[in-house]
C-alpha cells in the first residue's frame, strides 16, 4: 500500500529530493514550503499525487493545518519528515539575540510543532514514522555553529525520548544525522558572517574557511540520502539515531572518543558527590 507523506523544506535541497523519492516510490506526498509556488513544477509533474501547501514551521497554527490538510486530502498521514531548517556560522557573542532564536525555533520548535500535530493521528492509527533531519552537529560541537548544533542536540534528545514513548502504540522516530551534502546548507551557512573580533578568527574564522572549501565538495549524495529515508519509512525496526555519510561517522567518532577520555578523567570527581552507601541498583529500570 502507498504511503502518505508530509516533508517540510521541501521548495529545494533535500527536502525535495526526498519529496521525488517518495513520489518515484509510488507514495503521495504533501510537500510544504514557505514559498510553494517554487513546488509548482513538482505539483505539474506528478498530478494529484503530490500537493503543495505554504508553512512556516515555526507557526504552530500552521503546523497543525498541514497535518489536517494532508489527513483531509489523503485520508491518512504515515510519514512526517521534518527537514526545514538551516544555520549560520557566526560568534555567539557576534550572533544577535533575534538570529539565535530564530535558528532555534526553525531547526527545533519546528520539529516540536509538527510532532505536535501528527503524533495524536499516528497513534490513533497505531503506526507511523516520523523522521527527525538532524546532523551530526547534534552529536558534535562546531565554533561558529553554537544556535544551530544547540537545536540540533535538543531534536536528537527529543527524538530519542519520543521513540521511547511512542513505541507501545507502533509510531516510530528516527533522528537522521548527516554529515555535508551537496545542498545549499554550506552556502546559506557561510554567506551571513559578519567581519570576525580578531579574538575568533582562530576558531570561527577556521570554520568559515573550511565550509568555503567543503562547499560543493561535500561527500553526502541528496539522492543516496533520500533513498535511505523512503527505506526508514518501509521498515518495522528503525534506530533512534543514525549518522549519514562517512564524514559523519569519521566526526562522530573523534568526539565520542574525547567525551569518554574526559569522563573517565573526572570519574572520581564525579563519584566524589554521592551519599555514603548510595544504592545504584534503584536505577536498574532506567534504560
Amino acid at each position: 500500500m502507498s504511503k502518505i507523506w508530509l516533508i517540510t523544506g521541501s521548495a529545494h535541497g533535500l527536502g525535495r529530493t526526498i519529496a521525488e523519492a517518495a513520489l518515484a516510490a509510488g507514495d503521495r506526498v504533501v510537500a510544504t514550503a514557505r514559498s510553494p509556488e517554487r513546488l509548482r513544477d513538482l505539483e505539474e509533474k506528478h498530478g494529484g499525487n503530490l500537493r503543495s501547501f505554504p508553512l512556516d514551521v515555526t507557526d504552530e497554527a500552521a503546523a497543525q493545518a498541514a497535518v489536517d490538510f494532508a489527513i483531509e486530502t489523503f485520508g491518512r498521514l504515515d510519514v512526517l519528515v521534518n527537514n526545514a531548517g538551516y544555520g549560520h556560522v557566526i560568534p555567539f557573542e557576534q550572533t544577535s539575540a533575534a538570529d539565535f532564536r530564530a535558528q532555534i525555533d526553525t531547526n527545533f520548535y519546528g520539529v516540536v510543532n509538527l510532532t505536535r500535530a501528527a503524533l495524536p493521528a499516528m497513534r490513533r492509527q497505531r503506526s507511523g514514522h516520523i523522521i527527525n533531519i538532524s546532523s551530526v552537529g547534534g552529536r558534535i560541537t562546531t565554533p561558529g555553529l553554537a544556535a544551530y548544533q544547540a537545536a540540533k542536540w535538543a531534536v536528537g534528545g527529543f527524538t530519542e525520548v519520543l521513540a521511547k514513548e511512542a513505541a507501545p502504540f507502533g509510531v516510530k522516530l528516527i533522528a537522521l544525522e548527516p554529515g555535508g551534502m551537496r545542498t545549499e546548507w554550506a552556502q546559506i551557512a557561510g554567506g551571513k558572517a559578519p567581519e570576525l573580533l580578531p579574538d575568533y578568527e582562530p576558531s570561527v574564522g577556521a570554520m568559515l574557511g573550511l565550509v568555503k572549501t567543503y562547499a560543493g565538495k561535500e561527500v553526502g549524495d541528496p539522492v543516496r540520502i533520500a533513498k535511505v529515508i523512503v527505506d526508514l519509512a518501509a521498515s518495522d525496526k528503525v534506530p533512534s539515531h543514525l549518522l549519514i555519510g562517512s564524514d559523519a561517522l569519521h566526526m562522530y567518532a573523534q568526539a565520542e572518543a574525547a567525551r569518554q577520555a574526559e569522563a573517565k578523567e573526572w570519574a572520581e570527581v564525579s563519584a566524589s558527590t554521592d551519599f555514603d552507601g548510595s544504592d545504584l541498583s534503584l536505577l536498574a529500570g532506567l534504560k
